[in-house]
């Protein structure tokens, strides 16, 4: 069997010609064959770009939606990614890693889409003001790249490798082409095929290619990106492509390095740090078989520590049960193939000319439930250099597989210097309680490495680990390690984005930039700003309070109020030789003035203030000083609700103080041009967000409503007749109203919040819900006599309801599914439940 491939919107086989085997990397089985012979491989990255279109014009809020969608949707289908995975030598944990982390970062990277404008593009940095008048700026914007981000991945993470770099093209609007490492591509393959299953991903946006291929890079463009995670030397010849170079298209590479963890001189046997490092190291040799990029190949410790380690090493490996990974005894399973234990083999030989293996073998494994000849088993090996400054093979060779090699130091400097010589890393590992030695070698190793983890008894519970690349977090590393960078959150989105330089006026710059800009026009809001609901709220909108005086008197009570009895605002014979002239308003309290003068007092959409940001006093206020302030929307942010709260978003306004008289008091008279801008601060409301999913259910709404239906009237879906429904609506009126309380609330007290909190958000109820109190698959025995005797009682248990409130405002009631609610919960669930069955039968 030929894996498929995914290209231009559908799967698709390579020829049999050059096939390469896939294997079970445990029982050494031929499990089928890859190929791309024959697939047009250039039309792949064109309709990739063709079709980018659809990613692009997606707001950041989308793409982050869809993407943590996505990740749901894999998440409830893992299972059967693990048992897939097992063929590759990998354990539950190992596979945790590759498949649950792979998912990890897809959930990541949805959540930064907080962290941008609800648009497709997004804003960098500070507005640089290019001239005196103000009239005159620029600022940055990135925007997505017009081409196909191009994957070429490692066989050791067929999951994690991919989802962690589409995750964050797709965050950026550019659709992927990805080509898995041949011989774990069949678990690739099995991810993509869900993920085109979920519709969720619009056309074009994911493309895989199960197999070798040499033409990929043949066509790329400068719009496209490439990324390449696998050997040095691989990365380095596809780097020189003549099509990369005629193109200036960026090449991000990730390469295998020769990471090292170092124990600190104090870390001495009986220390917490002894045993912590002991534990790191042995689990980077043995996780994934020692297949990792960030695994631990060379164990830099002080001279006089040597053998302690040597010894407490040995002893934790001999607890590593290998065998079959099924088995939950089993702690370490196979490399991918017996093909990659060879090589490993090879590059032991070459580091074992100068050092010592002094721990494992590549004698016949004794496997746990599977046969240690056919399946790609060997043992750890531990080797051991003596003079690592003389025989630098160690520091050359990498056998990618369960071996490290251990070696001595003498001081900080010795341990900076072997961690270099790895001429780039990944990642290097620092385990001590002293705080200076970490910071020695920290900021010394740092120009060296990608990610530095110091690890002492504090961090450690709950450390991510040595091996651990993390989603916000930057991965790659200089020299050998590719010199590229992946991930790291934000920063990795830009890397498929096109940074822009815009130059115009402030207004030009707030239409582009969808930011207010300062100095650019205002629009004057027709009423106050914060009577707007979110989505009616636009940059620029603006408000001019009227004025106030800041009194002598209010100046002394907000210094008892708080008290901030600084000198400036309590004693005026204490200002000579200060930059101050009379008694000074406190900073914080021209704050507090403004927002007294720009709050909207009335119940309305700003149901929060969500926080203060960007403060700044750019001169002195005095008793007597007379303040205005120009309120005007910044910017707007969407954000995630959870709880019991309306959908709302952030809006950042921008709030700048006035002097409404500014004085030149060097030379004590009033001066047109003398500073009236006196403060500025960008302040955050939570806005709600317009309902406009359901109509009001007004008693008028509900007559005219229920004067629709007749005893003939049919369901858009479920089993209920018309008069069912009437009875069921009254049957939740009475559960309201205190009347019928006699039942068990049918959710799990753990999820009964969670569930709740959905009676607040604007989603309609799903069609094909099945109330706990009611038969299952089928519809209750009516209980009246009729359709218009059932609308009667309906009218009499709702005046039950609206009684029993009217008497207990504070009470709350029970019900089946959402738990104990309260007159406005009920509210919400009555305006959703007539809804609900209203458009059942088409009443609404």
């Amino acid at each position: 069997m030929i894996l498929e491939s995914y290209i231009n919107g559908q799967w698709v086989t390579g020829d049999n010609n050059n096939t390469r085997n896939m294997y079970d990397a445990i029982t050494g089985e031929i499990i089928g064959l890859s190929s791309t012979e024959g697939l047009d491989i250039a039309s792949a990255l064109q309709y990739g770009r063709d079709h980018g279109k659809a990613l692009r014009d997606m707001t950041f809020q989308q793409r982050g939606n869809m993407i943590k969608k996505l990740a749901l949707y894999l998440n409830k289908r893992k299972e059967q990614f693990y048992e897939i995975s097992y063929k590759t030598g990998a354990t539950r944990v190992d596979s945790w890693i590759d498949i649950e982390g792979g998912f990890g970062n897809l959930f990541a990277n949805a959540s930064l889409r907080k962290l941008f404008p609800d648009q497709s593009y997004a804003v960098e940095g500070d507005p640089i003001d290019l001239s005196r008048g103000g009239r005159f700026m620029a600022h940055h914007i990135l925007v997505p790249k017009k081409g196909v981000a191009v994957h070429i991945n490692a066989f050791n993470f067929p999951v994690w490798g991919m989802l962690e770099k589409c995750a964050v093209n797709w965050m950026a609007g550019m659709p992927a082409v990805v080509l898995p490492a041949p011989q774990t591509a069949f678990l690739t393959e099995a991810v993509v095929r869900e993920i085109i299953n979920s519709g969720i991903l619009p056309p074009g946006a994911l493309q895989l290619l199960s197999g070798l291929t040499t033409s990929i890079l043949d066509t790329v463009a400068s719009q496209d990106v490439v990324t390449f995670t696998g050997s040095a030397h691989t990365g380095r010849l596809l780097k020189a492509h003549p099509r990369l170079l005629e193109e200036s298209v960026p090449f991000t590479m990730e390469a295998d390095s020769l990471n090292a963890a170092v124990l600190g001189p104090d870390a001495v046997p009986g220390t917490p740090e002894f045993s912590i490092f002991i534990k790191e190291v042995r689990k980077e040799i043995t996780v994934k078989c020692g297949q990792k990029c960030t695994a631990i190949r060379r164990i830099i410790v002080p001279e006089n520590l040597m053998e302690d380690v040597q010894i407490a090493l040995g002893k934790q490996l001999d607890r590593t049960v290998i065998g079959d990974p099924k088995l939950k005894e089993v702690r370490m399973g196979s490399l991918i193939n017996t093909d990659q234990r060879d090589t490993i083999k090879a590059q032991v030989e070459k580091i074992s000319k100068t050092a010592a293996i002094v721990y494992g073998s590549f004698d016949p494994v004794e496997a746990i439930g599977a046969d240690g000849e056919k399946g790609a088993f060997m043992r750890p090996i531990l080797m051991r250099e003596d003079q690592p400054f003389k025989n630098t093979q160690v520091h050359e060779v990498e056998a990618f597989g369960p071996v490290s090699t251990l070696m001595p130091y003498n001081g900080v400097e010795e341990a900076i210097e072997l961690a270099q010589m790895g001429k780039g890393s990944l990642v290097s590992s620092v385990v001590t309680a002293d705080n200076a030695f970490a910071k020695a070698y920290t900021v010394e190793a740092a120009s060296h490495h990608g990610r530095i983890l110091t690890l002492n008894s504090e961090s450690a519970p709950q450390s991510t680990g040595h091996g651990s690349p993390l989603p916000l977090l930057v991965h790659g590393g200089p020299g050998r390690a590719g010199g590229g960078e992946e991930m790291g959150g934000l920063r990795g989105i830009k890397h498929y984005m096109q940074r822009c330089a815009v130059q115009g006026s402030p207004t030009s710059l707030t239409e582009i930039t969808g930011i207010y800009q300062p100095n650019g026009a205002y629009t004057e809001a027709e009423k106050h700003p914060f009577a707007y609901h979110y989505e009616d709220i636009k940059p620029g909108m603006s408000l001019q309070t009227h004025k106030r005086t800041l009194t002598d008197t209010d100046i002394q009570n907000f210094a008892n109020l708080t008290w901030d009895h600084f000198y400036a605002h309590t004693d005026i014979t204490s200002l000579d030789g200060s930059i101050f002239q009379k008694r000074t308003a406190h900073g914080y309290f021209i704050i507090s003035a403004a927002a007294g003068l720009f709050v909207y007092p009335n119940k309305g959409p700003v149901s929060a203030n969500y926080g203060l940001e960007d403060i700044r006093f750019l001169r002195p206020l005095y008793h007597n000083d007379t303040i205005y302030v120009r309120l005007t929307c910044k910017e707007k942010r969407e954000r995630d609700v959870s709880g019991r709260e309306h959908p709302s978003g952030i809006v950042k306004w921008y709030v700048e103080v006035f002097d409404a008289e500014p004085v030149d008091y060097e030379n004590g008279k009033t001066d047109e041009e003398a500073t009236a801008l006196v403060a500025v601060a960008t302040i955050l409301t939570m806005v709600e967000k317009k309902q406009t999913t359901f109509v009001e259910m007004t008693e008028g709404k509900i007559k005219a409503c229920l004067s629709k239906l007749t005893k003939d009237s049919k369901p858009n879906w479920g089993m209920m007749t018309a008069q069912h429904m009437v009875e069921h609506l009254e049957f939740s009126y009475r559960v309201a109203g205190n009347q019928l309380q006699d039942f068990d609330i049918a959710t799990p007290e753990k999820y009964i919040d969670k569930v709740a909190a959905t009676l607040w958000n604007y989603e309609k109820m799903p069609h094909d819900y099945e109330m706990p109190l009611m038969k299952k698959g089928t519809v209750e025995d009516l209980r009246h006599a009729d359709l218009e005797t059932a609308i009667t009682k309906f009218w009499e248990a709702k005046e039950v309801f609206k009684d029993f409130y009217k008497k207990n405002p504070k009470a709350q009631t029970k019900n089946p599914v959402f738990g104990y609610l309260t007159k406005y919960e009920w509210y919400l669930q009555e305006r959703k439940h007539l809804n609900h069955h209203f458009e059942q039968f088409g009443l609404l």
